[in-house]
C-alpha cells in the first residue's frame, strides 16, 4: 500500500487539463500526490509559478508544456521526475533534462491504441476500396449490382505490408490476425524476426514488401533519417491498385511522388498525416477521388486522452512506491522513436 505522496505539479494548457482529467483521473490524482492548482503553460515563467516549481518533486505534463530548459529546471531544485500525459516528449525535453538525470516517462503506449484502431479500420476500408467508392458515389451512386461482380473489393487473401514494427506497428500486426489476409509482411531494420513472427507477421526487406503489398501501412518515426523513406522509387515498386496508408508522420512520404502516383490512378491513399500539414488547398491530393485525407485524428482525441492520463498516473503510483517505470524515455530511445 502506498503511503508516500510526492509533491506534484501539473503543467499543461488549461484545455488539455479539462480534456484529460475526468472525475476518475482527478480522484486518483489526489489520492497519489500532494497537489495544488495546475500551472497553465503560458504562466510557467511567472513568479507565482516559480514558487510552485520550487516545491515540486514530480511534474505531470501534457500538450502545451513549454521546453524544460536549464533556466526552468533551475527553478525546480527538488524535481526528480517528469511524467508526460501525452505521446512524444520531444517538445519538452532538452539537454538540461538529461544533464539533471530526471526520470522521464511518456504515455505513448496508451496513445498507440487509437492509432492502431484507426489503422485497422483504414486497412479494412482499403480492402473494400470504400473511400474510393464513397467519392465516386457522390457523382454516380452505385448499388449492389454495380459492385457485386467485382473481385477487387475484398479483405480476404490480401497481402499487407507494415513498415515500422513500432509500438503502433506491432499492435496493427496483432489486430490483423482477425483478418484472413494472405500474409502480413513487416520491414524494420531494428525488429526481431521472432517477435514479428509471434505477432503474426513475417520480417522481410523493404523492396520485397513493397513489391508484394496490396495495402501499405506506414509506422515510421518522424526522424531526419526517415524523411522521404517512401519516395518515387519505393512507390513505383508497389503493385497497380495498391493503397498507401499513413498514420505516422507526413514527411516519411515524398508528397510530390505520391501526388504523381495517385493522380495517375495507379495508387490510392488514406492519409491521416501529410507534409505539409495541412496540405495547401491547391494540392492535387485534396481533390483526388482515390485519396482520403483526415485531419490527424488517429491519435488520442476526446475521452481517449484520459487513457494517457491514466497511464501517467500509473507511472506516478510506481514512482511513489519506489518501483521502476513502465515506459521510461531515455536519450537513446528518443533518438530512434517518434
Amino acid at each position: 500500500m502506498q503511503h508516500y505522496r510526492p509533491q506534484a505539479l501539473l503543467v499543461m494548457r488549461s484545455d488539455s487539463y479539462r480534456l484529460q482529467f475526468g472525475p476518475d483521473q482527478l480522484r486518483r490524482l489526489h489520492e497519489l500526490a500532494e497537489l495544488g492548482d495546475p500551472v497553465w503553460s503560458e504562466d510557467l515563467d511567472t513568479p507565482a509559478a516559480r514558487v510552485r516549481l520550487a516545491e515540486a518533486e514530480v511534474l505531470l505534463t501534457s500538450w502545451g508544456c513549454p521546453p524544460l530548459t536549464a533556466e526552468r529546471l533551475d527553478a525546480a531544485p527538488l524535481l526528480r521526475a517528469v511524467l508526460h500525459c501525452a505521446g512524444s516528449v520531444r517538445p519538452i525535453v532538452t539537454d538540461a533534462v538529461w544533464h539533471r538525470g530526471l526520470l522521464i516517462t511518456s504515455a505513448a503506449e496508451a496513445n498507440a491504441t487509437p492509432v492502431a484502431e484507426y489503422t485497422l479500420a483504414a486497412i479494412i476500408f482499403a480492402g473494400k476500396k470504400a473511400h474510393l467508392l464513397a467519392a465516386e458515389s457522390r457523382i454516380a451512386p452505385a448499388d449492389w449490382y454495380a459492385v457485386g461482380h467485382r473481385q477487387d473489393l475484398s479483405n480476404y487473401g490480401r497481402t499487407i505490408g507494415i513498415v515500422g514494427f513500432s509500438r503502433i506497428g506491432r499492435r496493427v500486426v496483432d489486430r490483423l490476425n482477425d483478418l484472413d489476409t494472405a500474409e502480413v509482411l513487416v520491414s524494420d531494420p531494428y525488429a526481431d524476426p521472432d517477435a514479428v513472427a509471434a505477432a503474426g507477421g513475417r520480417l522481410v526487406e523493404l523492396d520485397e514488401l513493397l513489391q508484394r503489398s496490396e495495402i501499405l501501412s506506414l509506422h515510421l518515426p518522424g526522424l531526419p533519417q526517415t524523411r522521404h523513406a517512401i519516395g518515387a522509387r519505393e512507390l513505383a515498386l508497389l503493385p497497380d491498385g495498391a493503397t498507401v496508408i499513413n498514420t505516422a508522420r507526413g514527411a516519411v512520404i515524398d508528397t510530390l511522388a505520391l501526388e504523381r502516383e495517385c493522380a495517375s490512378g495507379r495508387l490510392n491513399a488514406i492519409l491521416d498525416v501529410t507534409d505539409p500539414e495541412p496540405l495547401p488547398p491547391e494540392s492535387p491530393l485534396t481533390r483526388l477521388p482515390n485519396v482520403m485525407i483526415t485531419p490527424h485524428i488517429a491519435g488520442s482525441l476526446g475521452t481517449e486522452t484520459r487513457r494517457m492520463s491514466s497511464q501517467a498516473l500509473d507511472e506516478l503510483q510506481r514512482y511513489a512506491r519506489g518501483e521502476p517505470p513502465l515506459d521510461a524515455v531515455t536519450r537513446e530511445v528518443l533518438e530512434v522513436s517518434a
